[in-house]
């Protein structure tokens, strides 16, 4: 081989290495993978689930209903509490209407308390009829009372028949499932005319329009940045290629760590570094526990 062609070998060597230190990897400031809120959703009511219209991958909106659990027994149980609340109410409408005719005797009988009153008062009436007029007086408000008493324990099982049909009711309303956030279906926990407890999960749910690459620094890297400050976020396109998107600062944590395993540091020597979380706008390209880097 003459000297020439080794030279050239030699050139497209330096060359290839300068090729693998310019694709970025060597400017970037911090390494770690992207993650977005995920919140589990369970069950509120316990019963059949005989409606469960979802699927992992599906895009769901705030609000929208996506399932049913079984309310024949809580609409039976309604039925009864405000048949019992019909008939309580009927024998309060009784209670009442006795306590009126009682108020009625009572104001003739004051009538004729007044006149006699009068009567005696000019000696035309004895003090027997005083008194028995005022006996009988007496006698009504006695029985006005022991009514009033009943009807203040009707009154206590009304509202303790409200209670307990609110509870129904709130049984009935948490026995359909609203889908409480928009997102993207991640896992799928349950599935039709399974029975469903409460508190048990039946999906998880994410919003991964917005994603956050959590990063590791060191406490060289910490005075060079701050919340709210934007930086590159830079992903693997392909084998060659990269991807690059605009991030914000969200999140600075205020302890240091060891460096986690999985995470290359810019120092490999570092052993104490700070996490960090970048705020970035998902065009659909990123996924959760994908790897990126950071440029400040």
């Amino acid at each position: 081989m003459g000297i020439n062609m080794k030279l050239k070998i030699i050139l497209f060597c330096i060359g290839l290495v300068l090729s693998a230190c310019s694709d970025g990897n060597d400017l970037s400031d911090a390494y770690g993978n992207f993650e977005a809120t995920e919140i589990t959703i369970s069950a509120e009511a316990t019963g059949n689930l005989i409606v469960f219209n979802i699927e992992e991958g599906q895009t769901l909106k705030a609000g929208e209903m996506v399932g049913v659990i079984d309310t024949t027994q809580l609409y039976l149980k309604k039925e009864q509490l405000e048949a019992s609340k019909k008939a309580i109410s009927t024998k309060f409408n009784s209670v009442i209407a006795q306590i009126n005719v009682l108020k009625v005797q009572k104001a003739n009988v004051e009538k004729d308390q007044k006149r006699i009153e009068a009567m005696f008062n000019s000696k035309a009436a004895t003090q027997k009829q005083l008194d028995d007029i005022n006996g009988s007086i007496i006698v009504i408000n006695k029985q006005i009372n022991q009514i009033e008493t009943q009807n203040g324990t009707i009154i206590n099982e009304l509202k303790s028949l409200d209670a307990q049909i609110a509870q129904v009711e709130d049984l009935l309303k948490k026995s359909v499932i609203i889908n409480p956030v928009g997102g993207t279906v991640l896992n799928k926990y349950a599935e039709p005319y399974e029975i469903a407890v409460a508190g048990k999960p039946l999906y998880k749910i994410a919003d991964i329009s917005i994603m956050y690459l959590k990063a590791y620094i060191s406490g060289g890297q910490l005075p060079k940045i701050e919340i709210g400050q934007k930086v590159k976020i830079i992903i693997d396109k392909d084998k060659k290629g990269l991807n690059s998107f605009q991030g914000i600062i969200s999140w600075i944590s205020s302890q240091s760590e060891f460096t986690p395993k999985i995470i290359q540091t810019k120092d490999e020597r570092v052993n104490m570094v700070y996490a960090i979380k970048v705020k970035v706008k998902n065009d659909g390209q990123l996924k959760i526990g994908m790897p990126g880097e950071v440029r400040f």
